[in-house]
């Protein structure tokens, strides 16, 4: 492969000497040996929406048929991975890139990967689909009135974010830019049991599950 020139954001340091390391054991072989594709199943929506929790129910359905899978969640990442970062945009949209850029080598690792982001980017989870190979990026979106997140308000963000405590919080202060064609829409006012369902039916058309 090609080698490209790589920008540390932080540093401002561009190097020219980076090259892709190509791996004996290829993602397809990968792929047949676990008996089923890799690809990204990537939920958005609001805080509170039912993202995470639906993502969870569908990591546990699809472990249960013997998928490999592994889920990537907005807190989890940030104690770790971006842990660096707050929440400012641009720090936003690196927390998103670097989600990305892991969910695209544990595709080359074989796995169906779901992520749990709020993701208010539309040009941002745009740039991760146009990274990876056609169908190997599925947007889910649940769509969930924010009246509704405001009421579940699950970690009390909503609360403090009214009160002024947390600046930049999206649906309050902060834009979210829900995707216009999403792969998957989930009507978040519904119940949960019936969006698992009719997640799961989509994921079947696209035979990832078999119900």
């Amino acid at each position: 492969m090609a080698q490209f020139e790589d920008t540390d954001t932080f540093s401002g340091i561009v190097s020219n000497n980076i090259v892709w390391h190509s791996h004996d054991v290829t993602r397809k072989q990968r792929e047949a040996v676990n008996g089923h594709p890799a690809l990204v199943i990537w939920f958005t929506g609001l805080s509170g929406s039912g993202k995470s929790t639906l993502a969870g129910m569908l990591e546990h359905a699809l472990f249960s048929q013997g998928i490999k899978t592994y889920l990537l969640d907005g807190d989890n990442v940030r104690h770790g991975l971006c842990r660096d970062l707050g929440f400012s945009e641009a720090d936003r949209q690196e927390n998103i890139r670097r989600v990305g850029e892991v969910a695209k080598l544990m595709v080359d690792a074989g796995l169906v990967v779901l992520t749990a982001f709020i993701s208010p980017g539309r040009a941002e989870r745009q740039k991760i689909r146009q990274s990876m190979e056609s169908g190997q990026f599925i947007e889910v979106f649940v769509d969930t009135p924010l009246a509704i997140c405001e009421s579940r308000d699950p970690k009390g963000l909503y609360k403090k974010a009214r009160a002024g405590e947390i600046p930049n919080f999206t649906g309050i202060d902060a834009i979210y830019e829900a995707p216009e064609q999403p792969d998957i829409y989930l009507d978040g006012s519904q119940d949960i049991e019936l969006l698992m369902e009719k997640l799961l039916l989509a994921l079947n058309d696209r035979y990832i599950v078999t119900i």
